[in-house]
């Protein structure tokens, strides 16, 4: 039975229909998407913002963060055996012969081993610990005769270890937790805030009469 052009007509103004509609839906679909993307791009880079500013005020703090410990989903994806990718059987099991060893030869590799590992020992340079900003900070306050402010701080530590990355609001931020340990005193003239090592004879009236460029909103 062959179809009319009426009925050909007819089947080709269905699937235009069912074609229109069903571009029309992934269209909206990916219009969806696309802006839970967006969406979710700007979260993660507010939070890697976030993330540097908690580090770098961890660092200041002195705080050592343990090392990360294999996740759940790591220790059973290890868990799960890998499936065989071969798929032609292997003809034989071809075994080594077992190397039998002398207990003269076991001693010998030991004696090398040890000879090596005390040789790395030797060669190896000796690494210093490097301090941390804390100590830096408190070292700096104690030295100094007159209250300084996070500015000044911050300057002096920069030029003295000018390999190391020293920001004026860390520095602030470390200073503040100084003084909230009570390892440190703050001293407020004007608008302007210095700080002074805790043990030190000075009293707050002897800050600079000058008031610094450093405000407390920083």
């Amino acid at each position: 039975m062959t179809e009319t052009p009426v009925e050909t007509t007819e089947l080709k103004a269905q699937y235009s229909a069912q074609v229109t509609a069903d571009l029309e839906r992934n269209t909206k679909e990916q219009d969806r998407l696309l802006g839970e993307i967006d969406a979710l791009q700007e979260q993660l880079s507010t939070l890697q913002q976030d993330h540097a500013i908690l580090v770098n005020i961890q660092q200041a703090l002195g705080i050592v963060t343990p090392e990360p410990t294999a996740s759940a989903e790591d220790a059973a994806a290890a868990s799960v055996p890998q499936p065989k990718t071969g798929t032609a059987p292997r003809v034989g099991k071809q075994t080594r012969p077992r190397k039998t060893t002398s207990p003269q030869d076991s001693k010998q590799t030991k004696a090398k081993a040890n000879t090596k590992k005390n040789a790395a020992k030797t060669a190896a340079p000796k690494q210093t610990a490097q301090p941390t900003l804390v100590e830096l900070i408190r070292r700096h306050l104690t030295e100094q005769s007159e209250p300084r402010s996070a500015a000044e701080v911050a300057a002096a530590l920069t030029q003295a270890h000018p390999d190391r990355r020293i920001q004026t609001n860390v520095v602030r931020t470390t200073l503040e937790g100084l003084v909230a340990k009570s390892n440190a005193q703050r001293v407020k003239q004007g608008s302007s805030v210095y700080y002074t090592s805790h043990d030190a004879s000075e009293s707050p009236a002897t800050a600079p009469s000058v008031p610094d460029s450093e405000e407390v909103n920083g």
